[in-house]
């Protein structure tokens, strides 16, 4: 079973976020694969995974939305088949009622229009009207998933937002949020004081840095703005 979340949603940092500071730290974090699209853009959501192989049956998902904690990720693996949806409304709302925290599905889902009434953020290929025709096999479910080659275990975490969906090693989540949060403070003061009138260029001195790149054709801005503390993703 997936460790609990701990994480309140709000101290969940943005994607990009995370995916800068596990540049900054030298972090592995993986990318679901970018033809999966959000049913409901503008929900976030993040929580340790809850993964599944697809059978061409729903007894696994029950098993594993049954075995999730509150506030997991289900993450199916259906091969990533264009020939059929393999979640609909009934799985999803079982989801959500579970308190799940969100879906992400290697495959296509269906009953879009219930599924935005039910509200679970979800991402998948799109949606197929048919559900699975193919006679599924007998045996236990695998608690596993892949995402085009990307790995999910029980000892992941699935974080999701409009910028795509990031997959992480739980042991590695503290660190990466604390830093991608400090990483959203400095560009938060940053947007604010442009808005005040003060330029990004100002803010980094940037005449500096190309004064001193001159003389150093090898200093990189992503290297100056370390140095600085300015942001470090530019």
């Amino acid at each position: 079973m997936a460790a609990e979340s701990t994480t309140e949603p709000s101290a969940v940092p943005a994607t990009a976020a995370i995916a800068d500071a596990a540049v900054r730290l030298g972090i592995a974090v993986h990318t679901a694969p970018v033809s999966l699209v959000a049913l409901l853009p503008g929900r976030p959501f993040a929580g340790p995974a809850a993964p599944v192989t697809h059978l061409g049956s729903v007894d696994v998902l029950l098993e594993t939305i049954d075995d999730a904690p509150p506030g997991a990720v289900l993450v199916v693996d259906n091969g990533g088949r264009d020939d059929e949806a393999c979640v609909g409304d009934l799985m999803l709302l079982e989801a959500r009622e579970a308190g799940m925290a969100g879906a992400v599905i290697w495959g296509r889902h269906r009953d879009s229009a219930q599924l935005r009434e039910i509200g679970l953020p979800v991402f998948s290929r799109g949606s197929h009207p048919f559900g699975p025709r193919r006679v599924p096999p007998a045996g236990t479910a695998m608690r596993s998933a892949f995402l085009d080659g990307v790995t999910v275990t029980a000892d992941h975490w699935v974080v999701g937002d409009d910028d795509g969906v990031l997959v992480l090693a739980a042991g590695d989540r503290e660190q990466l949020f604390a830093e991608a949060l400090r990483i959203q403070t400095v560009e938060g003061a940053q947007a604010e004081r442009m808005r005040t009138g003060s330029s990004l260029r100002d803010q980094l001195d940037f005449a500096r840095y190309r004064h001193r790149q001159a003389e150093d054709p090898t200093l990189t801005l992503r290297r100056y703005l370390a140095e600085t503390g300015g942001a470090i993703e530019t």
